[in-house]
């Protein structure tokens, strides 16, 4: 069955909601912002370490993304073999109370949640 596209409403390209949850709005971006406002500068093996059930290609992916909308930075190490570390950018740190407030709701109405 072919599926027909809806028209998109032009408001709806500047909502500033579905723009910047469409950025770091998937699980893997908040799970990566987390460890790295936690544990603060982090390279990629301790990333993946702590995210067991995410692959090193989506790792990957969503790290690179986040560097590009600014939200961490990324310095690698001339060195054999090459060294990454990853960290928050003051951007990156300022969404993290926002963050938190979330993971708070979470834990607090996870059984409401999880449970439908």
């Amino acid at each position: 069955m072919k599926r027909i596209a809806k028209p998109v409403d032009e408001r709806y390209l500047n909502c500033p909601i579905r723009n910047v949850l469409d950025k770091f709005g998937d699980k893997w971006s908040l799970l990566v912002l987390y460890y790295l406002h936690i544990e603060g500068t982090m390279r990629f093996s301790e990333l993946n370490r702590n995210m067991v059930d995410c692959s090193q290609k989506m790792l990957s992916q969503t790290l690179r993304r986040l560097e590009q909308i600014g939200l961490l930075s990324r310095k690698v190490y001339p060195e054999v073999p090459p060294r990454t570390e990853y960290t928050l950018t003051a951007t990156g740190n300022s969404l993290m109370p926002h963050v938190e407030g979330l993971i708070g709701w979470s834990v607090q109405h996870f059984g409401e949640i999880a449970g439908k």
